[in-house]
Protein backbone atom coordinates (compact mmCIF):
# COMPACT_ATOMS: atom_id res chain seq x y z
CA UNK A 1 0.00 0.00 0.00
CA UNK A 2 0.78 3.60 -0.50
CA UNK A 3 2.62 5.57 2.45
CA UNK A 4 0.75 7.99 4.12
CA UNK A 5 3.55 10.42 3.16
CA UNK A 6 1.57 13.00 1.62
CA UNK A 7 2.08 15.06 -1.64
CA UNK A 8 0.67 18.40 -2.57
CA UNK A 9 -1.65 19.48 -5.02
CA UNK A 10 1.29 21.18 -7.14
CA UNK A 11 3.58 18.85 -6.69
CA UNK A 12 1.15 16.14 -7.85
CA UNK A 13 -0.04 18.21 -11.17
CA UNK A 14 4.27 18.25 -12.07
CA UNK A 15 4.35 14.10 -11.47
CA UNK A 16 1.23 13.79 -13.33
CA UNK A 17 3.10 16.66 -16.06
CA UNK A 18 6.16 14.41 -16.09
CA UNK A 19 4.71 10.96 -15.97
CA UNK A 20 2.67 11.76 -18.89
CA UNK A 21 5.79 13.14 -21.20
CA UNK A 22 7.88 10.20 -19.98
CA UNK A 23 5.17 7.73 -21.17
CA UNK A 24 4.06 9.13 -24.27
CA UNK A 25 8.28 9.76 -25.14
CA UNK A 26 8.33 5.88 -24.41
CA UNK A 27 5.46 4.80 -26.61
CA UNK A 28 6.17 7.20 -29.43
CA UNK A 29 9.79 5.45 -29.25
CA UNK A 30 8.64 2.30 -28.63
CA UNK A 31 5.68 2.55 -31.28
CA UNK A 32 8.08 4.00 -33.93
CA UNK A 33 10.73 1.29 -34.15
CA UNK A 34 7.68 -1.65 -33.93
CA UNK A 35 5.79 0.28 -36.71
CA UNK A 36 9.05 0.54 -39.16
CA UNK A 37 9.80 -3.37 -38.49
CA UNK A 38 6.21 -3.95 -39.18
CA UNK A 39 6.56 -1.68 -42.41
CA UNK A 40 9.69 -3.55 -43.31
CA UNK A 41 8.65 -7.23 -42.48
CA UNK A 42 5.33 -7.47 -40.72
CA UNK A 43 4.86 -9.20 -37.45
CA UNK A 44 7.41 -11.61 -38.16
CA UNK A 45 10.66 -9.55 -38.53
CA UNK A 46 9.05 -6.66 -35.54
CA UNK A 47 7.82 -10.08 -32.93
CA UNK A 48 11.95 -10.31 -32.79
CA UNK A 49 12.69 -6.75 -32.67
CA UNK A 50 10.05 -5.91 -29.63
CA UNK A 51 11.65 -9.42 -27.56
CA UNK A 52 14.81 -8.05 -28.28
CA UNK A 53 14.67 -4.25 -28.01
CA UNK A 54 11.13 -2.78 -26.38
CA UNK A 55 13.26 -3.48 -22.50
CA UNK A 56 16.36 -1.90 -23.77
CA UNK A 57 14.78 1.28 -25.51
CA UNK A 58 12.72 1.58 -22.46
CA UNK A 59 15.49 1.44 -20.51
CA UNK A 60 17.36 4.00 -22.84
CA UNK A 61 14.51 6.22 -22.00
CA UNK A 62 14.50 5.65 -18.03
CA UNK A 63 17.85 6.89 -18.48
CA UNK A 64 17.10 10.17 -19.76
CA UNK A 65 14.44 11.42 -17.81
CA UNK A 66 16.47 9.86 -14.53
CA UNK A 67 13.44 7.57 -13.74
CA UNK A 68 12.71 3.46 -14.36
CA UNK A 69 9.64 3.15 -16.55
CA UNK A 70 8.09 -0.19 -16.75
CA UNK A 71 4.85 -1.75 -18.49
CA UNK A 72 3.10 -4.05 -16.95
CA UNK A 73 -0.49 -6.07 -16.96
CA UNK A 74 -2.02 -9.35 -15.61
CA UNK A 75 -2.22 -10.75 -18.62
CA UNK A 76 1.69 -10.74 -19.47
CA UNK A 77 3.57 -11.50 -22.39
CA UNK A 78 7.52 -11.19 -20.99
CA UNK A 79 8.16 -12.64 -17.76
CA UNK A 80 10.47 -9.59 -17.10
CA UNK A 81 7.47 -7.90 -16.99
CA UNK A 82 5.72 -8.73 -14.16
CA UNK A 83 4.00 -6.70 -12.02
CA UNK A 84 5.10 -5.95 -8.30
CA UNK A 85 2.89 -6.21 -5.55
CA UNK A 86 1.38 -2.69 -5.77
CA UNK A 87 1.08 -2.39 -9.94
CA UNK A 88 -0.83 -5.54 -9.37
CA UNK A 89 -3.62 -3.53 -6.63
CA UNK A 90 -3.36 -0.27 -9.16
CA UNK A 91 -4.11 -2.97 -12.18
CA UNK A 92 -7.26 -4.31 -9.89
CA UNK A 93 -8.15 -0.58 -9.42
CA UNK A 94 -8.55 0.13 -12.67
CA UNK A 95 -10.34 -3.16 -13.65
CA UNK A 96 -13.17 -2.45 -11.06
CA UNK A 97 -13.27 1.17 -12.54
CA UNK A 98 -13.95 -0.40 -16.03
CA UNK A 99 -16.69 -2.80 -14.63
CA UNK A 100 -18.21 0.62 -13.51
CA UNK A 101 -17.74 2.35 -16.56
CA UNK A 102 -15.76 4.63 -14.93
CA UNK A 103 -12.93 6.60 -16.20
CA UNK A 104 -9.19 5.50 -15.59
CA UNK A 105 -6.94 8.45 -14.81
CA UNK A 106 -2.89 8.44 -14.05
CA UNK A 107 -2.01 8.23 -10.48
CA UNK A 108 0.57 9.83 -8.75
CA UNK A 109 1.49 8.72 -5.28
CA UNK A 110 4.83 8.36 -2.59
CA UNK A 111 5.17 4.81 -2.24
CA UNK A 112 6.68 2.87 0.94
CA UNK A 113 9.64 3.17 -0.75
CA UNK A 114 9.11 7.10 0.08
CA UNK A 115 9.73 7.58 -4.25
CA UNK A 116 7.26 9.23 -6.13
CA UNK A 117 5.00 6.92 -8.68
CA UNK A 118 3.53 7.73 -11.74
CA UNK A 119 0.58 4.83 -12.97
CA UNK A 120 -1.26 5.32 -15.53
CA UNK A 121 -3.86 2.58 -17.70
CA UNK A 122 -2.45 1.29 -21.32
CA UNK A 123 -5.20 1.09 -23.89
CA UNK A 124 -4.71 -0.61 -27.34
CA UNK A 125 -5.12 1.35 -30.45
CA UNK A 126 -5.64 -0.89 -33.53
CA UNK A 127 -1.95 -1.18 -35.08
CA UNK A 128 -1.55 -3.21 -31.67
CA UNK A 129 -3.60 -5.92 -32.45
CA UNK A 130 -1.55 -7.19 -35.02
CA UNK A 131 0.43 -8.73 -31.84
CA UNK A 132 -2.71 -8.64 -29.34
CA UNK A 133 -5.25 -8.66 -31.12
CA UNK A 134 -8.25 -11.77 -31.22
CA UNK A 135 -6.99 -15.21 -32.93
CA UNK A 136 -7.77 -15.48 -36.54
CA UNK A 137 -9.44 -12.14 -36.65
CA UNK A 138 -6.69 -9.02 -36.66
CA UNK A 139 -3.83 -11.74 -35.09
CA UNK A 140 -2.81 -14.51 -37.28
CA UNK A 141 -2.08 -17.92 -36.46
CA UNK A 142 1.27 -17.55 -38.19
CA UNK A 143 2.47 -14.20 -35.75
CA UNK A 144 0.45 -16.06 -32.77
CA UNK A 145 2.85 -19.14 -33.36
CA UNK A 146 6.24 -16.80 -33.82
CA UNK A 147 5.10 -14.77 -30.35
CA UNK A 148 4.59 -18.48 -28.66
CA UNK A 149 8.00 -19.64 -29.56
CA UNK A 150 9.25 -16.21 -28.50
CA UNK A 151 7.17 -16.46 -25.06
CA UNK A 152 6.03 -19.76 -24.29
CA UNK A 153 3.64 -18.59 -21.85
CA UNK A 154 1.89 -15.61 -23.43
CA UNK A 155 -1.36 -14.53 -22.31
CA UNK A 156 -1.11 -10.97 -23.86
CA UNK A 157 -3.58 -11.97 -26.79
CA UNK A 158 -7.41 -11.85 -27.68
CA UNK A 159 -7.74 -7.87 -27.37
CA UNK A 160 -10.32 -5.65 -29.17
CA UNK A 161 -9.45 -1.86 -29.92
CA UNK A 162 -9.46 0.29 -26.73
CA UNK A 163 -9.03 -2.08 -24.24
CA UNK A 164 -7.23 -1.66 -21.19
CA UNK A 165 -4.06 -3.53 -21.91
CA UNK A 166 -2.25 -2.79 -18.80
CA UNK A 167 -0.02 0.11 -16.78
CA UNK A 168 2.69 2.32 -16.98
CA UNK A 169 4.27 2.46 -14.27
CA UNK A 170 7.30 5.18 -13.45
CA UNK A 171 9.22 5.67 -10.37
CA UNK A 172 11.05 9.16 -9.70
CA UNK A 173 14.51 8.69 -8.38
CA UNK A 174 14.75 12.55 -7.21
Amino acid sequence: MACNTSISLKEKQEYLKKGKQITQATFKELSGNLMQQMKLGGPSQAVPFCNLQALPIANQISKKFDVTIKRTSNKLRNPKNSPNKREAEIIKQYQILLEKDKELLPIVEVGSDNMKHYYAPIKLNTKCLACHGELRKKLSVKTDSLIKSLYPNDMAINYKKGDFRGIWSIEFKN
